[in-house]
């Protein structure tokens, strides 16, 4: 087997990670939130992307797979409290927005390249804890999974949540199957709860829908247009499946979360580190030919 690492230098510096047996192709831009841009498997894109909105860096990225942390989702007017003080804090958190620093890489089994984020003074004036994040992006064959370790560097409990915002690319939605292993959802948008039976109404202009109770720890979804299926892995760490796309738009969003939206608010299925302790968890994704 060989596996490769190298870099581009385009508007950001790009590591490409390879797996040339398996014609598997990965890049990571580790200035522009340690976000993953792109997924090949023989030449086909796994993942939509937006480069104009890419290339501006005061707009989020549409694309890829964004890092959701210390939030997922948004809390109402942006706001939460901690020890009596109000905190603003925007949707999905900052991990998505900052720059990120790649600490190591191997090739020696799979393509694996390890990305750090630490807090700073700008992270500790909405998030008032000391924190550094480890992930580590493994490529192997038809494979790619995101190892993440979250470190509580504070004297006090750290809650959180954390999750992964990947855009999918589809061509034709009504040749997508979804495999999601619960029986209803939150409709984001309206507060209200629906049954759910496999299938969504793509003429609707926003489909938001949150999974809060799954039954175990994996989702799918197959896309006969593409001849692929993809199976997305998470451990128990992750409790919340989330499912996003927009009208007239050829992307769908399939989001492992943590612990649903306002949950530093709530409590429900926050998670709290210990002082000096750590978390750690991962996601796999997997394409299959159909």
């Amino acid at each position: 087997m060989t596996f490769t690492i190298t870099q581009n230098q385009n508007q950001y510096l790009t590591y490409c990670l390879k797996d040339e047996e398996a014609d598997a192709y990965l890049e990571v831009v580790p200035a522009r939130g340690g976000i993953i841009t792109r997924w090949q498997i023989c030449g086909e894109d796994i993942f939509y992307l937006d480069r104009e909105r890419f290339k501006d860096p005061n707009l989020s990225v549409r694309g890829g797979v964004p890092i959701l942390f210390p939030i997922c989702g948004n809390l109402p007017d942006n706001t939460y409290q901690h020890q009596g003080r109000n905190y603003t804090l925007k949707q999905h958190g900052f991990a998505r927005d900052l720059p990120w620093q790649v600490s190591k890489q191997s090739t020696e089994t799979a393509a694996n390249l390890t990305l750090e984020l630490n807090s700073n003074e700008a992270t500790r004036q909405v998030y008032p804890f000391d924190f550094k994040l480890i992930f580590t992006y493994q490529l192997q064959g038809n494979s790619l999974k995101i190892h993440q370790k979250v470190i509580n560097l504070s004297p006090e409990k750290m809650p959180f949540s954390i999750g992964f915002h990947p855009y999918f690319k589809v061509t034709d939605k009504t040749r997508l199957s979804f495999d999601i292993p619960s029986s209803q959802y939150l409709d984001q948008g309206t507060k209200t709860l629906h049954s759910y039976s496999g299938n969504f109404d793509f003429n609707l202009e926003e489909i938001d829908a949150a999974f809060l109770q799954i039954t175990r720890h994996q989702s799918s979804f197959s896309d006969s247009y593409h001849q692929r299926q993809i199976v997305i892995g998470y451990d128990d760490l992750y409790t919340t499946i989330v499912f996003w796309t927009l009208k007239d738009k050829n992307y769908i969003c399939l989001e492992p979360w943590s612990a649903p939206r306002n949950a530093l608010n709530t409590g429900e299925h926050l998670t709290y580190l210990e002082p000096h302790s750590s978390r750690e968890a991962i996601v796999e994704m997997r394409v299959n030919q159909i």
